[in-house]
């Protein structure tokens, strides 16, 4: 008893000796961390500039903070930019501050025209630093105002102005340096928008060429970044057709020259039109290429139709040369939040009959005079959807915190070499972003 008494005081001791709480105190242990002083001289700088301003972080954007840290003079030590808004003709004011010493000096500060700062964006154009993106808005007016400035011996200078509706920046021409690209109208209300791409050479901003888009700039809906079949980076941009269509175009640089590669010189408009609200361009098969959605034609069986919920897609993927490469197939339930990769040869023959907790699948004949069911795919619910989703030969393909989906083969299946295995793998939930219209 005494050796176990004292083997416990000796790892009470050790233990005590390794985490410091020998020397520390339960009111030490619950005191908050004390500020840097080096935080405790930017906060006193930046209290004594905002006489007479609010702060005023950016709206839209990934930094919406009030201060932001950025390396603009490429010297290796961050500068602070302060959002802020005032009273005067020129409200928005962008308050710089650089450490000097042990202090931090508020060592120029920009006066913009708007209401708000838009989006606020930092990416490196040339080298040697970087360019600071401005959006601003205009009162409630749908055009905005972009700048893009540089630090140069210490102060902000302004190297353009452009209104946009719409900006982002992107390595378009793959030169390892970021471009701004822009989205504007056209020149009256009922004319279709432009695409524009800035670069930085030699200090100064240039200009590609504009091109169309296929819809007024208002009615855009989302945008993608990603990769062309064969490697070149791309902007996909969505637009709203009317109440029930989307159609995309993708830009990308050629020849030092900004394209659209979905443009049809014929139409005037891309040659896509997705007829479903919620389908967005994605890399769907994750191989870092973004894919476009169509739909595809559907032989129905008798009076047997689909609902507008219920859609077979082709995804493709477009070349620089504006070609199409078939990827792969999908049935999406969009009521159900699910979808299923196809065999691409049986897709075309493929039909869906149902919804909501059970949908049936049937294949047609290569001459479509018959058609036979090859599997049902359910939706359960409730406290027991475990259980369900395990009897009558099924098996679960995904459980979610309310849901179990699970489905059944029939022995038709094996024909087409349509397997377990298969069907789990296949099987996806829809990516809830793919349902909004967030650019």
């Amino acid at each position: 008893m005494k050796n176990k008494l004292r083997f416990v005081l000796l790892l009470v001791a050790a233990v005590l000796l390794l985490t410091g709480c020998g020397m520390t105190t339960v009111d030490e242990m619950y005191k908050l961390p004390k500020r840097s002083e080096d935080y405790n001289n930017l906060q006193s700088a930046i209290d004594s500039a905002m006489t007479g301003l609010a702060y005023c972080a950016p709206l839209a954007g990934e930094n919406r903070q009030t201060v932001h840290m950025a390396d603009l003079d490429g010297d290796e030590e961050m500068e602070f930019l302060l959002f802020a808004k005032g009273t005067q003709e020129k409200p928005l004011r962008i308050l710089l501050f650089k450490k000097i010493d042990d202090s931090y000096v508020n060592t120029d500060t920009v006066e913009c025209t708007g209401s708000a700062f838009d989006q606020v964006e930092y990416v490196d154009m040339d080298g040697g630093g970087m360019e600071m993106i401005v959006g601003c808005q205009l009162s409630n007016q749908v055009i905005r105002s972009a700048a893009v400035y540089a630090l140069k011996n210490g102060e902000l200078v302004q190297k353009t102005n452009i209104s946009y509706t719409k900006f982002l920046t992107a390595d378009l021409d793959n030169d390892s340096y970021s471009e701004l690209f822009v989205l504007r109208p056209g020149a009256t209300e009922t004319d279709n928008g432009v695409a524009e791409l800035y670069c930085m050479r030699n200090q100064t901003i240039e200009r590609y060429n504009e091109v169309p888009m296929s819809q007024p700039a208002d009615r855009l809906k989302r945008i993608v970044l990603g990769k062309l079949d064969g490697g070149k980076t791309a902007l996909y941009i969505a637009s709203a057709v009317g109440d029930n269509a989307l159609i995309t175009d993708v830009y990308t640089v050629l020849d030092k020259k900004l394209v659209n590669v979905t443009l049809s010189n014929d139409s005037g408009t891309s040659i896509q039109t997705m007829r479903n609200y919620y389908v967005f361009a994605d890399d769907i098969d994750s191989d870092g290429v973004v894919e476009l959605p169509s739909l595809i034609p559907i032989h129905t069986m008798g009076s047997s139709t689909m609902g507008d919920t219920q859609q077979i897609i082709r995804w493709y993927a477009m070349n620089p040369s504006g070609e199409e490469v078939d990827k792969l197939y999908t049935y999406h339930d969009f009521a159900g939040g699910w979808y299923l990769q196809l065999y691409s040869h049986l897709a075309p023959r493929t039909v869906a009959v149902g919804s909501g907790d059970k949908i049936e699948f049937y294949i047609w004949d290569e001459t479509y005079t018959a058609c036979e069911k090859v599997m049902t795919l359910y939706v359960l619910s409730g406290h027991n959807r475990e259980e369900q989703g395990l009897s009558d030969n099924r098996f679960i393909l995904q459980k979610t915190d309310t849901l179990v989906y699970a489905a059944s083969l029939e022995p038709a299946a094996k024909a087409y070499e349509i397997t377990e295995e298969n069907i789990v793998y296949n099987f996806r939930l829809i990516q809830q972003d793919w349902k909004t219209g967030e650019t």
